[in-house]
């Protein structure tokens, strides 16, 4: 007779019950991998790197110990992240959490009013969630006061430092008190991460979930090798093909546009979200896409990171990331939570260094595919191929030969 499996829960990491509480009220019910492992340290008071996937539950691994301890102790807690989109997300996850312990919280974006966060920090909010350069602006008006931090995230660390923030991350951290609680997330461990580390952390415990670069377990991919002409009939074929939401990545904000228009014109409903967009602009396409008025979302990698969008059926790398790396984080938006996601990329013949390096991060390779109803001149000929149907009902090739 087969033993009933004993999944784990929320109950014996250490937290309190008023949050156990609100967990079982929001229907938290088993704690994904990162939360099991990196909670209890947090809570302990232990400085934590976790390292996994995006899409893993960091933010209540996190948020949790967070509120818990400052319910307890004097001071703030600060959490830095990348985009505006990944903070409101955090804020919005952390107030669902806080609230119950009378606790305000203050989000600092660029893109917003700068007046309105001035009133909220002088409401005296007991967490900070801010961009880097949106806080340096109120920390240089004496806004807020960076020796009263208790406790800091790094959310997305690694995310930051691609985006070109490390300046201002070190210029954050050298006025914060060196008695205080870190604890860093990211998806990879470059080197920089552990130079940070090494510089603001106290004895670190590292919580790795799964190894660096790796993809997220449920996600099924799949390379198209295609001329640059044909991309957008191939993308109206997998478009027709394909009926749940998409996620489309372009490597330039120009060319989001265009491809939007395209998408469009092609009978499907479609946004657009990239750097040039407002923030309410952005918020409005992200919204749609989370309701469902839009099937496509067209995004730069701005969209890659921190965005909690859930039930992604598709994503679309219309053009490869200029950094290997972000392969990883772009499929990770979908197959999401355990759930199930495929990720299908479009590689013209001359990038076989660029799959290459994806491949290597990955540690495997890309299955290579053509779709029937293009003709197949349009495609690179890189070896010989057998097209066969695989049981979900997509054409996939078998090589004998590949010259990646």
């Amino acid at each position: 007779m087969k033993k009933n499996t004993i999944l784990p829960d929320f109950y014996g990491l250490g937290i309190a019950p008023k949050l156990l509480a609100i967990l079982e009220r929001i229907k938290f019910k088993e704690p994904t991998p990162i939360q099991l492992k990196a909670i209890p340290l947090a809570i302990e008071g232990k400085d934590v790197i976790g390292i996994a996937q995006t899409g893993t539950g960091k933010t209540h691994a996190f948020a949790i110990p967070m509120v818990q301890r400052l319910a307890q102790k004097s001071g703030v807690g600060l959490v830095l992240a990348p985009t505006r989109e990944l903070a409101i997300q955090i804020d919005e996850a952390v107030k669902g959490l806080s609230g119950a312990f009378g606790m305000k919280t203050a989000c600092l974006i660029g893109g917003a009013p700068i007046f309105g966060q001035t009133q909220s920090l002088r409401k005296d909010p007991r967490i900070v969630i801010a961009t880097p350069g949106r806080l340096i602006d109120h920390m240089s008006q004496w806004n807020f006061m960076p020796n009263s931090v208790s406790m800091l995230v790094l959310d997305e660390a690694d995310r930051m430092l691609d985006m070109g923030f490390a300046p201002q991350i070190n210029k954050i951290l050298k006025f914060l008190p060196k008695e205080r609680q870190t604890m860093l997330f990211s998806a990879t461990i470059p080197k920089e991460i552990m130079d940070i580390a090494a510089r603001y952390m106290k004895l670190p415990v590292s919580v790795e979930i799964a190894p660096s670069g790796t993809t997220a377990e449920h996600v099924t991919q799949e390379l198209f090798i295609v001329k640059k002409e044909a991309k957008l009939k191939l993308l109206s074929k997998l478009l027709a093909q394909y009926h749940g939401s998409v996620l489309l990545f372009s490597r330039t904000k120009h060319n989001a546009r265009k491809i939007m228009t395209s998408i469009r014109n092609m009978g499907h409903s479609a946004a657009e979200m990239h750097s040039s967009r407002s923030l309410s602009q952005r918020r409005e396409a992200l919204d749609g896409f989370k309701s469902g008025r839009y099937k496509v979302l067209v995004a730069t990698d701005i969209a890659a990171r921190g965005i909690d969008v859930t039930g992604i059926e598709l994503v679309i790398n219309y053009d490869l990331p200029e950094d290997a790396e972000n392969y990883v984080h772009r499929i990770g938006r979908t197959a999401r939570a355990g759930s199930r996601g495929h990720a299908i990329s479009f590689a013209t013949p001359d990038q076989r260094s660029d799959v290459r390096d994806i491949e290597k991060i990955i540690k495997s390779t890309l299955p290579l595919s053509k779709h029937p109803e293009i003709t197949p001149e349009v495609f690179s000929e890189l070896g010989h191929e057998i097209i066969r149907r695989n049981p979900s009902g997509r054409y996939q090739s078998q090589r004998h030969h590949r010259s990646f």
